[in-house]
């Protein structure tokens, strides 16, 4: 869903109120002029309700409080700028609000944690939200608001002689080797590509770090992947890239691409490089084309790489953090596990501990220092963290130097239809185990 789509001016205010309670009275006083079945008090406890359970608190001055809510429409979005700020209980250091977005969700609407996380990685934007907080005007914060929601940040990529000439090689290469796509690594260029830079009329893939809402005229790439903390290796970047790509079917095993990339931020293509897709995860797919289990959503597996990836290189307090992601199957995987801790997810709605919500990104990072592993379904929902796994493998001999966690994660991808992700404490590197056979996602950390 485009999320300029339900963003509407008259829905945007400037707030008065120093109160987190008092600024959503605000907002749902608007709302209500508009959609008069709405009932603002009913509303305001469910919002107040659910940041008492789960902050709402997103961090540099930002707030999304959301609830569900019975009613026609699949979401209002009301959006509240505070020039004096507004006190908020999950904010630190005293720090203020200056942004609250407030999102009702009817409960009929599907996509709701996708609508969330993508309004939470828009605003993160250090960059959107000093625009938008510093707006002389709220036609002006609309505007910004608008272009910020559903863009990809242009750059004046270097229409040097190089740059031209790799590009061209690239799809002359494609071309030749009976390539299916060109995938082109966004991250070379600062802030991402311009649009017109790069066309071409084979299938072209962008691959980025960047949160990116593609725009309907964007016409240089057919598709647009976003995944997270690249690790800084090139062939580590490529193998997630492709990974990301084949969860959510863009490519097959049967297809040849050619890639083109260079130093991020170096503004300039060095690289050509073509992947027979196959061949490349050979070994992980032992001779079959499953490599993400039936039950497992695209998105989900996306999320969990995301968040053990920022584990791996930004750690906990600047320590470095070891852990184990199981995902999948997960009927089978709790037979061959139990708690060392009490569950600190058991109680809380499936909804409330999905992974694919944004403000558990923050939660499972700091429940990440607890021993076992965390225990998720395909659909995102965590079971459980702190879980020991007692499967056994004694089929596969695992490469010297690796510990208890890559044992745990080889066999419980053998015993069940699952994904196992490790974060190695040592190291940092991340690690996918599928049927006992082990893909590095990144490399190790020196």
């Amino acid at each position: 869903m485009r999320l300029e789509k339900i963003i509407a001016r008259s829905r945007i205010v400037d707030l008065h109120s120093v109160t987190l309670r008092g600024a959503l009275e605000e907002l749902l006083a608007v709302c209500a002029e508009r959609f008069t079945d709405l009932k603002p008090d009913t509303l305001l406890r469910g919002l107040l309700a659910r940041e008492s359970t789960m902050t709402t608190y997103l961090g540099s001055g930002v707030s999304l409080p959301h609830v569900r809510v019975k009613m026609k429409r699949r979401y209002v979005l009301a959006i509240g700028r505070s020039r004096a700020g507004v006190r908020h209980e999950g904010a630190k250091d005293d720090e203020k609000v200056h942004l609250i977005l407030m999102l009702l969700a009817g409960e009929n609407a599907r996509d709701y944690l996708q609508v969330l996380a993508s309004i939470a990685r828009q605003v993160r934007e250090p960059e959107l939200v000093e625009k938008l907080t510093s707006s002389p005007d709220l036609d002006t914060l609309y505007e910004r608001l608008i272009g910020g929601f559903g863009s990809i940040r242009p750059v004046q990529a270097q229409q040097n002689r190089t740059n031209r000439l790799m590009f061209q090689e690239a799809q002359r290469v494609a071309r030749g080797a009976s390539c299916q796509a060109i995938m082109v690594f966004g991250d070379t260029f600062v802030g991402g590509i311009q649009p017109g830079t790069l066309r071409s009329r084979m299938k072209t893939i962008l691959v980025t770090r960047n949160p990116v809402e593609p725009s309907e005229d964007q016409q240089d790439f057919n598709v647009t992947l976003q995944v997270r903390s690249f690790s800084s290796q090139r062939m580590a970047q490529l193998r997630s890239a492709i990974l990301m790509a084949l969860t959510h079917g863009v490519l097959t095993f049967n297809d040849r691409i050619c890639c083109v990339g260079g130093v991020a931020g170096s503004n300039q293509f060095d690289t050509l490089t073509v992947v027979e897709i196959d061949r490349e995860f050979q070994t992980l797919l032992t001779g079959r084309h499953d490599l993400v289990p039936e039950d497992v959503k695209p998105e989900v597996l996306e999320r969990v790489i995301g968040v053990a990836t920022e584990l791996a290189v930004e750690g906990r307090e600047g320590k470095p953090v070891g852990c184990l992601f199981v995902v999948g199957d997960i009927d089978t995987v709790l037979k061959f596990a139990k708690p060392l801790v009490l569950n600190p997810f058991y109680g809380y709605k499936e909804e409330d501990r999905n992974i694919l919500n944004p403000f558990m990104d923050e939660t499972v990072k700091e429940f990440s220092s607890i021993d076992g592993a965390f225990l998720i379904g395909g659909d995102g929902v965590v079971e459980s963290a702190g879980s020991l796994i007692q499967a056994v493998d004694t089929e596969h001999a695992l490469p010297s130097g690796l510990g208890s966690r890559h044992a745990a994660a080889a066999a419980i991808s053998l015993q069940a239809q699952c994904i196992a992700i490790v974060v190695s404490s040592s190291s940092g590197q991340v690690t996918l185990f599928r049927r006992g056979v082990m893909l590095p996602l990144t490399e190790k950390r020196h």
